[in-house]
């Protein structure tokens, strides 16, 4: 089982940006599909954006398209989450998510090690 630890949230003013980092305890994330979801207050988690194991393929949420970008870096083991011209709904729990498989993913139940999440705060 992967160990995943976010970081990088905080409180930021719409319009501005974040990076989120999600780091993986073993090799064996180099071979992982991973993907990052968010948890909005008093709603469901939410699928954001998936990558493939070797960060050729990425998939975006409609909302976030052209705002955010996914990669990842197997030889760092760590995969990020670069957040620009944020919006106050952005606002939410996010978390790193990972399973074994070479494709992209995206629903929460078709992965199976996730990180405690990262509180994101936008403010108007």
């Amino acid at each position: 089982q992967v160990q995943l630890v976010e970081s990088g949230g905080g409180l930021v003013q719409a319009g501005g940006s974040l990076r989120l980092s999600c780091a993986a305890s073993e090799r064996r994330f180099m071979t992982y599909a991973m993907a990052w979801f968010r948890q909005p207050p008093g709603k469901e988690r939410q699928f954001v954006a998936a990558i493939n194991w070797n960060g050729d393929t990425t998939y975006y949420e409609d909302s976030v398209k052209g705002r955010f970008t996914i990669s990842r870096d197997n030889a760092q083991v760590t995969m990020y989450l670069q957040m620009n011209n944020l919006k106050p709904e952005d606002t939410a729990v996010y978390y790193c998510a990972a399973r074994p498989g070479g494709g992209t993913y995206y629903y929460r139940q078709q992965y199976d090690d996730w990180g405690q999440g990262t509180q994101v705060t936008v403010s108007s």
